[in-house]
């Protein structure tokens, strides 16, 4: 399956073709119209890309992808809304998506790769250590709404 999968950063005028996976990472959590109304927000702040992975046409895997520079590590690679559609988890596409990453991220510069994974995640916790991802801290939030 590998051979046959291809991976490329999604052109901005389709970023909306993530929307059915993330609501799906969401568990419908958050309503569709929310998501693309945030999508399209986060596309005008510029910064963002979304790595995708397909089979033939077919969007089978997104990350998103933040260039960031920060005072404490400097220039880097934010992951977030990872997700792979279930009928392909465990098939390595996440090894496929972390290894493309990581050649993206030296290509551009960047110091390290990032990411934030809820602390009852443990599939995720692992999945990111297996990949050399270390804990730093804590992310924390408060919320205003």
């Amino acid at each position: 399956m590998k051979g046959d999968l291809k991976l490329e950063l999604i052109p901005y005028d389709e970023m909306e073709s993530i929307l059915p996976l993330i609501f799906e990472l969401n568990q419908g959590k958050l309503s569709k119209e929310v998501l693309k109304s945030r999508l399209q927000s986060m596309l005008a702040m510029g910064g963002y890309q979304c790595l995708g992975v397909y089979d033939n046409q077919k969007l089978i895997a997104c990350c998103g992808v933040w260039l960031l520079q920060k005072l404490y590590k400097g220039k880097h690679l934010e992951l977030d809304n990872v997700f792979v559609n279930e009928e392909y988890r465990s098939k390595g596409v996440g090894n496929l998506m972390m290894d493309w990453l990581s050649e993206y991220g030296k290509s551009m510069d960047c110091a390290s790769l990032e990411c934030n994974c809820y602390l009852h995640n443990e599939k995720g916790i692992k999945f990111w250590q297996r990949h050399g991802f270390e804990p730093l801290g804590y992310h924390m939030i408060k919320n205003l709404e």
